[in-house]
């Protein structure tokens, strides 16, 4: 017979069990009871205090980034519950684990319209892969080790507790069982020996063999079996967005970002390989385009713990249902030492051309505004590729995403598959109190740090040593692109007149400073990364500055623009 304890009681052991050390959240009258009996437990797990409730859950997914375990939100019912649900949806597209404890009124009230009373179950179930209502104190501690279980195995998401007052303040017997496993919940077996002896068999036989790779091998912690994989292999690789930094930057088989806004050597190997390797990656439309026109000549071999990813965009010729690292682990025995020189070496004709013409302009223009390139390449070079790097969402996240460098994984934080503007800055964060003995760098943009600006408070109440760099331009700047490019220069409601952040900075205590010309840009980024306290560094930026490459929605991969009047094409 366990402790007898109330279920708000019950449920802060049972994160304790976990290991949990730091809960992401913000008070209410229906979860008040769980943050009464949290007074209590200051000394074992910290409570960071946000000023949103969509701060409390993408703080908690770039905690869960930054460091592999769940991240835990905390809030209230009603209007504290619907707003954690844009980030529940991010973090579900994004397989982020995050478990996501809503207050709810008492079980006789529960369909009454109550004061706050929402009906969460029926709005997060179709967005996450597990909700669970919580009306007995008694189910406390199975619903919390069942969250754990299926938000952090398989492919990694986010789960709701909708915590009822009736669960909160009844009390119950507490033996906390870690749940290991759930007969409505199957994970993949090993991966079937057929499929990987087939998968053998097509890159033994491929003269072009390409691996193109993303987040999945960072969640499955394989990025030591790519490696050994690739070398054995002699195949270059290629990284979607979130995959970036599994491989270092300068890996001898890496041969940059795929996709809308990808390299040019990734996207025109992925269309010329014959055999295309897809490791934990989902084929968006952004790395595709048009899928009908994607790798034409390759047959292709899918590698996901998903089984739902498998075929489901791509038609692929050996489906492999598995975790990358045993996966990888056993294709690395079976096949055999190959060199592909030639073909890597494409790689480098393709970066030549890059370089001249749209790299070497964008990160050292010699004249002009400066450009949100060369501030994201000289952080790289000044943080010795070091840094974890948090974008916002829009040509911040393109840029931090290209430029960037990277020498360890989980260095690449940012909103992928539903692209959430306002997700940098609490997400930065999250990471930096998931891992305080890293720097953390947000990219942001003058649009996408307007919506989450109030978690400049939470850095304020908690000294956060978040360094913030925000790429001023006064514009909604990836969709003024696009409008420059594909709607006639009709430039609608994406003009922006922008505060003056000094003031905000002063207002929060935060240490501040403006670059507006490209003399004091490297000065002032020393100082900002050799700061120990927060930082907002202001960097006025070129207001018509454009991300290229770039392959238009809908374009065959290897069609690329280097800028709005001229398309590369091969051998050019």
């Amino acid at each position: 017979m366990g402790q007898r304890l109330t279920g708000a009681e019950i449920l802060l052991e049972s994160l304790i069990a976990e290991g949990v050390d730091t809960v992401f959240g913000y008070p209410g009258g229906s979860i008040i009871t769980v943050y009464d009996k949290m007074y209590h437990y200051s000394d074992r797990l910290r409570h960071v205090l946000v000023r949103h409730e969509q701060g409390a859950i993408h703080a908690a997914q770039g905690y869960a980034r930054a460091t592999g375990r769940p991240g835990v939100v905390i809030v209230t019912s009603g209007p504290g519950a619907t707003n954690v649900i844009t980030g529940v949806a991010d973090a579900m597209v994004d397989s982020t684990p995050v478990i996501v404890i809503t207050g709810q009124v008492g079980n006789a009230m529960l369909g009454t319209d109550a004061f706050q009373e929402t009906d969460v179950v029926g709005m997060t179930g179709p967005i996450d892969k597990w909700t669970f209502q919580i009306r007995q104190a008694e189910d406390v501690a199975t619903a919390v080790a069942k969250a754990f279980h299926i938000a952090s195995t398989g492919r990694p998401g986010p789960v709701v507790l909708d915590f009822t007052r009736d669960a909160q303040v009844g009390l119950a017997d507490f033996e906390y069982h870690p749940c290991t496993h759930i007969r409505s919940y199957s994970l993949p077996a090993p991966a079937d020996e057929a499929a990987i002896e087939a998968a053998a068999q097509l890159i033994d036989e491929a003269e072009r063999p390409f691996v193109v790779y993303g987040q999945g091998v960072v969640l499955s912690h394989a990025e030591e079996q790519l490696k050994a994989f690739l070398k054995k292999g002699g195949i270059p690789a290629a990284s979607t967005m979130l995959g970036l930094s599994a491989l270092p930057s300068d890996f001898p088989y890496y041969v940059g970002m795929t996709g809308m806004h990808g390299n040019i050597a990734s996207n025109m190997m992925t269309q010329q390989c014959d055999v295309l390797i897809a490791i934990g990656m989902r084929f968006s439309d952004r790395v595709t385009g048009n899928p009908s026109t994607y790798a034409p000549r390759a047959k292709v071999i899918h590698i996901d713990v998903d089984r739902t990813e498998i075929g489901k965009i791509i038609p692929v010729d050996v489906g492999i249902l598995g975790d990358a690292a045993e996966v990888l682990e056993r294709l690395t025995k079976r096949i055999r030492f190959s060199f592909h020189d030639e073909w890597a070496a494409l790689a480098r004709r393709y970066d030549r051309v890059e370089t001249e013409r749209v790299t070497t302009p964008e990160t050292a223009p010699g004249e002009g505004p400066v450009n949100m390139g060369e501030v994201v390449a000289k952080v790289a070079e000044l943080s010795e590729r070091r840094a974890v790097i948090v974008t916002d969402v829009g040509q911040n996240q393109l840029m931090g995403a290209r430029y960037s460098r990277f020498c360890q994984s989980r260095s690449f934080i940012s909103s992928g598959g539903l692209g959430t503007m306002g997700f940098g800055l609490p997400a930065a964060i999250g990471a930096k109190i998931g891992v305080p003995e890293r720097e953390v760098c947000a990219f942001v943009g003058d649009g996408g740090i307007q919506m989450t600006l109030q978690e400049f408070g939470t850095i304020m109440q908690e000294g956060t040593p978040v360094k913030v760099v925000l790429l001023n331009n006064n514009w909604l700047g990836n969709v003024r692109q696009w409008q420059e490019l594909f709607y006639g220069k009709r430039y609608s409601q994406t003009k922006m007149l922008n505060p003056d952040y000094s003031l905000i900075a002063q207002a929060y205590g935060i240490r501040y400073r403006c670059v507006e010309s490209r003399a004091d840009l490297e000065p002032a980024l020393r100082e900002m990364l050799a700061a120990k306290e927060p930082f907002l560094l202001d960097v006025h930026v070129r207001e018509e500055g454009m991300v290229y490459p770039m392959v238009p929605g809908g374009r065959r991969m290897d069609e690329i623009l280097l800028n709005k009047d001229e398309w590369y094409r091969d051998g050019e």
